[in-house]
């Protein structure tokens, strides 16, 4: 185990049981969600990745697409 994953668990040890167990149900989800992205990633073939790459040159070349310098500038301020 890793120190910094000790030091959280050392952290929480020193919640309620309530907040440990809403806060390890979002540790779990979170693992299961990467567990399926490696295995969509790993999955996806040279072809699929080809379409996909032709498909964005699309959107670009017909202006679908935003710079992300757009996209992160138009956030709202918190």
């Amino acid at each position: 185990m890793t120190e910094l994953l000790e030091r959280v668990i050392a952290q929480l040890k020193s919640l309620p049981a309530d907040e440990q167990d809403a806060i390890a149900a979002r540790f779990l989800a979170e693992l299961e969600d990467e567990q399926v992205w490696k295995a969509q990633f790993k999955s996806t073939t040279d072809e699929q990745w080809d379409r996909i790459a032709d498909r964005v040159r699309q959107e670009i070349a017909v202006g679908e697409i935003s710079p992300l310098s757009e996209v992160f500038s138009a956030q709202p301020e918190l």
